[in-house]
């Protein structure tokens, strides 16, 4: 029997809301956690990218929110500014819904900080939404008041720890009276972030909601090795075949991106870039151009693979393995989103065999291809080499029959009786061999001498 959101009995502007983004069945995490959220307990909702995470807890945030009180009474952080952007966006179609107003407010680094001051003397938002570092920034100047607040949101709790943003967060927490609710994110829960999880959370119940795979199965995974080639012009032939919806090329570093944003504009495609090192309102410029689909083709950082979070990105392209292998399935996130196919290709070196590796031991599984007059094509399983080299070498007749015997007297040390058995059996064939050998050019040696007499 399918669920609705009808059985959450949330307030009927939270239905009208839904109705408008077309959504009428639950994720499994929002089917999970939004009974448990309302009832006031703490939840730590770990799932994969795109799993429906941020209406998992906006929409018990917006059904139990008090409009007729002017003060915060949530606040939610995540660790970048393309994340808040999204999630005030979300929360803003929300509000828009309610026929009382619903104060949000949305801080992040970059901004207007005197601005956000002077609206904060006269009124206090319900709902806060930014990153750690403003909202703390606000806090410590005494203008935003967090002591009225009861929930508080730490959205992707991993990144945040990778970021180095957990102490703020610590301290944003320590703001709050004493009945804290707190909901932590995740697509991971490393185990650093655990003494943070025991220091507010009370009794959490821990939600991990599996997935068939590490990544969405409608996403057609393929794996190429450059071989030397020009990773540029693999990338131009790669994004230029057939006509994909909307591109994101991952790369490692800021410098390879804008490297690729600049040889992608000389061929004459239209590129948007995002990387760390732009001011923050260009960044914002640009993914508000991105969210409109003014561009085909995006070459973005690792900053970007939380933070770009559209429907229809047809194909995600890795310019390179991720240092943190975490990051691989984050990127590849951005694609297949919600059952829509996808494409994720990755660009790997013959160095970076090792990496492919531990990927695949992470889950992930690829489809090993080549470019081939400009078509992608199958390729041969990069394993293959080693699969033939670690095949067992077979032993002779009577090597079997002792092997056997022993293993029916099954003694201590048999293993080893055996191993040293096997290894002077070689011992043997191999002297027998080299005087073979040695007879055999004796032999040749004899007869050269006689022939020229």
């Amino acid at each position: 029997m399918s669920t609705s959101f009808k059985q959450f009995n949330l307030k009927p502007f939270i239905n009208d809301a839904l109705a408008e983004l077309n959504f009428t069945t639950p994720t499994p995490v929002q089917e999970k956690l939004i009974p448990v959220i309302e009832k006031g307990k703490d939840v730590i909702g770990q799932s994969a990218t795109g799993s429906g995470k941020t209406h998992a807890f906006l929409l018990p945030i917006f059904d139990q929110i008090d409009p007729d009180k002017q003060v915060v009474q949530a606040v939610i952080t995540t660790p970048s500014r393309e994340l808040a952007y999204q999630i005030y966006e979300n929360a803003k179609q929300l509000a828009a819904h309610s026929d009382q107003t619903i104060h949000l407010a949305n801080y992040v680094g970059g901004t207007d900080k005197q601005r956000q001051l002077e609206k904060l003397s006269n009124e206090q938002p319900q709902i806060v939404i930014g990153t750690p570092g403003r909202i703390l920034d606000l806090v410590n100047t005494q203008a935003l008041d967090l002591h009225t607040a009861n929930r508080l949101v730490v959205d992707e709790a991993d990144m945040t720890l990778d970021l180095g943003f957990l102490g703020e967060v610590d301290k944003i927490a320590a703001s709050f009276g004493d009945d804290l609710q707190m909901m932590v994110f995740s697509a991971t829960i490393p185990q650093k972030l655990e003494p943070f999880l025991k220091k507010y959370m009370n009794q959490p119940v821990s939600e991990e909601i599996p997935v068939e795979s590490v990544i969405s199965p409608t996403v057609d995974n393929l794996l190429i090795s450059t071989k030397g080639q020009d990773k540029n012009d693999l990338i131009y032939q790669l994004i230029t075949m057939g006509e994909p919806y909307l591109v994101l090329i991952f790369a490692n570093t800021r410098s390879r991106v804008e490297e690729i944003h600049n040889f992608l504009r000389e061929q004459g495609l239209k590129v948007g870039m995002i990387q760390g090192g732009m001011k923050p309102r260009e960044r914002k410029r640009i993914m508000k151009q991105i969210q409109r689909l003014e561009y085909q083709y995006v070459v973005a950082t690792d900053l970007a693979a939380r933070g770009i979070d559209i429907d229809g990105v047809s194909d995600v392209i890795n310019d390179d393995i991720p240092e943190d292998l975490d990051y691989f399935i984050h990127r590849v996130g951005r694609t297949g989103r919600k059952g829509m196919p996808g494409t994720a290709i990755t660009l790997y070196a013959p160095d970076e065999e090792d990496r492919v590796a531990e990927l695949e031991k992470m889950g992930i599984t690829f489809k090993p291809k080549a470019i081939r007059n400009h078509e992608i094509v199958d390729s041969y399983d990069r394993n293959r080499r080693k699969t033939h080299r670690n095949k067992k070498k077979k032993l002779e007749p009577t090597m079997i029959g002792m092997v056997k015997k022993n293993k029916k007297k099954v003694k201590p040390g048999y293993k080893r009786r055996i191993k040293n058995a096997i290894k002077r059996n070689d011992e043997m064939n191999r002297k027998i061999e080299q005087r073979n050998e040695a007879r055999k050019q004796r032999k040749q040696k004899k007869q050269s001498s006689q022939r020229y007499r």
